[in-house]
């Protein structure tokens, strides 16, 4: 009967294995690389499901396009990659020059898959905007990530896609540029969804929450056996807020519904210079002020958003005509004026907003002008931290300016400056999606967590759609559950005349299905033990998200209950032994 079983078993574990039903899971790897080395990294999960990743078989598995001659060619080290040469120097039938091209390779899609992807390039001559694209099964060319790929060392290009359609991919780099792009260390993981999203969990909880030991001990300092603990979570240590309005100043409905939920507050417009100068000399802060005192009032931290605005449609009339001796005042003014006002008061600033996409400061005072301005900000406020916000960045990968590879650049331009390196900076990630491709999120996440500043989700907001919840759930959870992401803001502010693009609730403060969403992540995200009992020892363990914590101790031989307050958070451990005192 034994061996029987033993066959059935058997025998079902292969029908669930050639049937897909058993997939070996991969743990997902966070490596990535802001440096231009001289010899490319190995490629993350052996290749995954690219065959000859690293071109040490020549060409075996991958093709060319146009029949552009191809080879592989080592480095001095003896380092093998793919050359394609000549590209980019054919003529389409409208007579443009078409793209150049890498090699590229034919491999097996499945729908519902994530699939993360990596590669290191160079390129023969200066450097070039270079794009990794997915021909997925239904013939749909997806831009999967890109980078600024370098004639003289390898960069990483890190990112993804999800296919929706099972089938014949196809995997290649491209660029605009007439260069000769070089390939090594090509890698495409596919993940399911239950195992991406298992990881997940399993990095949200490693990243936001922690086992603790406490003890109880009475006046003799002795433990107190099989007393009750009563846990108490006073506020959740992961930063957590959305976008308000000035509306909230006169609808206490509102307030109620804003701070009792979350535990940061981004002013929409109201610290803006156009809100706060409309008319130039006459400066009126009186909104932003009330705005702040009633976060204040509920202990909300407030993003200081922003100093300047580099898009030009959102400059005054009045700044348009300056000269350039005017406008220099008139900024000078401005920064002294708000940043003085809000030092101390605000967390972060946020300090040129979108200066990848935009310009107007730089165009007017050079390029140095964003660099300039960290550099003042920082030296009126010195405890707050100042972002560099930005949207497309983890958006939109099809985006030109806003890649993680510009990003680094720009960051590294504005540290550079002179008299910068001491200062506080933070990457600031607006997240306004439409329909997200969450492994291209976290793939330009892990690359900017390379830059080793904070690094916050800003402004996140989900086009409406039917899977609108969804998607912003989704998003949510990615960053959430990032080790290097931390503090999440939404840009959701409620407006009696309608939102951006996302409303968490109608015009009565009744949640809508998106506003129920974010309620069900943040109580899950505060989810645990209430109540616990001492051991023999006097001890509890207690697995608990990051925060700010009450404890209760109580006894039947205690006159009182003991009261004690804790905060859990990254350097806590279970090594560590917190003593609750008792007095009976």
């Amino acid at each position: 009967m034994r061996v029987v079983m033993e066959k059935l078993v058997l025998s079902l574990f292969l029908v669930a294995l050639f049937q897909g039903c058993i997939v070996l899971s991969v743990e997902y790897d966070h490596t990535a690389s802001i440096e231009c080395l001289r010899d490319p990294m190995k490629p993350l999960y052996k290749g995954g499901v690219i065959q000859n990743g690293e071109f040490n078989s020549g060409l075996m598995g991958w093709s060319t396009y146009r029949n552009i001659k191809a080879g592989v060619s080592s480095s001095p080290s003896g380092n093998k990659f793919a050359v394609v040469h000549n590209a980019g120097t054919f003529l389409s039938s409208s007579g443009r020059f078409l793209p150049s091209h890498s090699v590229y390779q034919r491999f097996q899609m499945q729908g519902d898959m994530h699939y993360s992807l990596s590669a290191w390039l160079q390129v023969s001559n200066g450097t070039a905007h270079v794009k990794a694209v997915v021909k997925s099964p239904s013939g749909e060319r997806v831009i999967s990530g890109a980078v600024v790929a370098q004639s003289g060392c390898w960069s990483m290009l890190k990112g993804g896609m999800t296919a929706y359609s099972s089938g014949n991919g196809e995997i290649f780099f491209e660029s605009e540029a007439p260069v000769d792009i070089w390939v090594d260390s090509v890698s495409v993981q596919p993940f399911t969804v239950d195992e991406w999203d298992g990881h997940a969990r399993r990095s949200a909880d490693q990243a936001r929450r922690r086992t603790v030991r406490v003890v109880a001990k009475g006046a003799d300092d002795k433990p107190i056996a099989h007393a009750n603990v009563s846990i108490e979570l006073l506020r959740l240590g992961f930063p957590f807020g959305n976008a308000v309005t000035k509306e909230i100043l006169d609808l206490p409905a509102y307030e109620k519904w804003f701070t009792s939920r979350f535990t940061v507050a981004t002013f929409e417009n109201e610290m803006k210079w156009y809100s706060t100068e409309w008319a130039q000399g006459q400066e009126n802060y009186r909104v932003a002020d009330d705005m702040l005192k009633v976060m204040q009032k509920h202990g909300i931290k407030v993003r200081g958003h922003n100093v300047f605005w580099d898009d030009q449609n959102s400059q005054m009339k009045w700044v348009m005509p300056l000269n350039l001796a005017q406008l220099k005042a008139a900024m000078q003014k401005r920064l002294k004026s708000v940043v003085s006002r809000y030092a101390g008061k605000v967390i972060h600033w946020d300090v040129v907003n979108e200066n990848l996409h935009f310009n107007f400061f730089e165009t007017k005072l050079g390029p140095s002008a964003s660099a300039q301005i960290y550099n003042q900000v920082g030296q009126i406020d010195r405890n707050a931290i100042l972002f560099m916000n930005e949207f497309n960045t983890l958006e939109q990968p099809g985006d030109p300016n806003p890649t993680p590879a510009k990003y680094v650049a720009k960051m590294n331009q504005i540290k550079s400056y002179p008299g910068n390196g001491g200062l506080k900076l933070g990457v600031g990630l607006e997240s306004h999606f439409t329909t997200p491709n969450i492994p291209y999120m976290r793939g330009a996440l892990d690359t900017l967590a390379k830059l080793k500043m904070p690094m916050w989700l800003t402004e996140v907001d989900v086009v409406k759609s039917p899977n609108q919840v969804k998607y912003l759930e989704q998003v949510l959870r990615e960053g959430f559950a990032h080790p290097n992401v931390d503090g999440i803001v939404m840009w959701a502010a409620w407006h009696a005349s309608g939102c951006y693009v996302m409303c968490l609730t109608d015009n009565s403060f009744k949640n809508l299905p998106v506003g129920d969403l974010v309620d069900k992540l943040i109580a899950e995200w505060k989810t645990h033990r209430h109540v616990a009992t001492t051991d023999g020892s006097g001890a509890v363990e207690l697995d608990l998200p990051l925060g700010e914590y009450k404890f209760t101790v109580s006894h039947p031989t205690l006159k009182k209950d003991a009261i004690h307050t804790m905060t859990v958070d990254t350097s806590s451990s279970v090594s560590e032994e917190h003593t609750i005192s008792v007095k009976s």
